[in-house]
């Protein structure tokens, strides 16, 4: 009669109070995970341009004798777009413009270029704007909408 003692299971109570601490530990690791990924997103865009856009248009300006004006222009060719239309300087995903949650956009300028960076899914992919342009320094705002000149560098 004893060997069925020790052969028990868990109560209802005892899975119930697992399952409870289980989801007050997931309650408060979610915001954090979610924040760290957000963070990891913005730093990517800001990878994207510093890293990507503005060294592909320095070689775009080279090669061409002018700034590209789209970025479509920098990457690589699609189906039925002419080779020469297309420098195959970024991914693919960057020159359809939207590349880890954020929304890119290149516009030409007399003097050369300027790019934004916007979350697609404000508060979940990015909580900030980033602007740039043919100077290299990268602007942000905090906030919804889109960076410009006129915002802090990013330091």
């Amino acid at each position: 009669m004893n060997k069925k003692r020790g052969l028990r299971g868990f109560s209802l109570i005892e899975l119930l109070i697992v399952i409870s601490i289980i989801l007050i530990i997931l309650a408060i690791a979610l915001p954090r995970l979610n924040k760290a990924t957000m963070y990891a997103k913005e730093l990517a865009a800001q990878a994207s341009i510093a890293r990507t856009i503005h060294p592909a248009e320095a070689q775009y300006m080279s090669q061409y004798g002018r700034y590209a004006v789209t970025l479509q222009e920098l990457g690589p060719p699609t189906s039925g777009q002419p080779s020469q239309a297309a420098a195959d300087l970024i991914p693919a995903d960057l020159a359809k413009g939207d590349k880890g949650g954020y929304k890119y956009t290149l516009i030409g300028t007399p003097t050369g270029y300027q790019i934004n960076a916007e979350p697609t899914a404000f508060g979940s992919t990015g909580s900030r704007t980033f602007y740039s342009d043919q100077s290299l320094v990268i602007h942000v705002h905090n906030g919804q909408e889109p960076a410009t000149a006129n915002d802090p560098e990013m330091k």
